[in-house]
């Protein structure tokens, strides 16, 4: 038998929510994966028998994790708009992104699964990749951020529509513990006041990349021999035009936990099991 004493992570970089039957008569190729969130639970699913020799013991396993669904879905949308697709048409499947993050976490309860951290989406519009791609003369920007405003409104619809859902399955699941991460304000947080967390070269360029005013190149990736780095990557928010750094990951993380809901997390698990995708 195999012990996950520090817990198992089923995330692929690049991964979406939707599967590439749903995605590709829409004109998205995601060019990194096709392991979307319902191969890696089905990769879950496959690695109980080395976990847990029996039906019950799975259960009872599954039901003292802690199970992270996500940040999933942020990919279905990177690929299309960051590839000039409008955001109309990307707005129109947030719905189909959101329903499969649903069964997901109710196929998870059929498991016996008892405490799930679902999270949200980032605020995209604060991200150098889309700032530098699709920030135009005619865009609208927050003043008080630089941010691109309709991003972060669609990033909004994706929460809401979230948290709408979730509300249902925790209607219908009264003695599951289903907590939302709301990564979108903890994030904004930092975006809000950069300086007060330490972030001297502001929140919006990019540490390692191209040229251009947020140091965002779309022909020159982080990691070329092209590309540049800053010096001192703890004073940056973004990292990549796509990830943040450490720094900023580490303020978000507080942001976030400091909340009484996260609080008695810790206490309440023994084990951890993550499903999502990132860039």
């Amino acid at each position: 038998m195999v012990t996950f004493k520090q817990g198992v992570n089923f995330a692929v970089a690049g991964a979406t929510a939707l599967d590439p039957s749903v995605l590709e008569p829409r004109g998205i190729v995601n060019p990194m994966t096709n392991a979307s969130l319902g191969v890696q639970l089905a990769w879950f699913k496959q690695s109980l028998p080395s976990i847990c020799d029996n039906d019950s013991n799975c259960r009872d396993f599954i039901g003292r994790s802690l199970i992270l669904v996500g940040e999933i879905g942020g990919n279905d949308y990177n690929f299309p708009l960051l590839w000039g697709q409008p955001i109309e048409e990307v707005e129109s499947f947030v719905p189909l992104v959101i329903d499969t993050i649903i069964s997901t976490i109710n196929e998870l309860i059929e498991m016996g699964a008892k405490t799930l951290v679902v999270p949200g989406n980032f605020p995209v519009g604060c991200s150098a990749s889309y700032l530098t791609v699709c920030g135009l003369e005619n865009e609208e920007y927050d003043p008080k951020t630089g941010c691109l405003v309709r991003l972060n409104q669609f990033a909004e619809y994706h929460n809401k529509l979230l948290q709408t859902k979730l509300k249902q399955v925790r209607d219908l699941h009264p003695d599951v513990n289903i907590f939302y991460a709301d990564y979108y304000n903890a994030a904004m947080e930092i975006y809000r006041f950069p300086y007060k967390y330490g972030f001297t070269n502001g929140a919006l360029k990019a540490c390692c990349g191209g040229e251009g005013r947020y140091n965002v190149n779309p022909t020159v990736q982080c990691g070329e021999v092209s590309a540049t780095v800053c010096d001192e990557p703890d004073t940056y928010v973004s990292w990549d035009g796509i990830h943040l750094t450490e720094a900023a990951y580490r303020i978000i993380s507080k942001n976030l936990f400091s909340t009484p809901q996260f609080n008695s997390l810790c206490s309440t698990s023994t084990s951890g099991v993550g499903l999502s995708g990132s860039m």
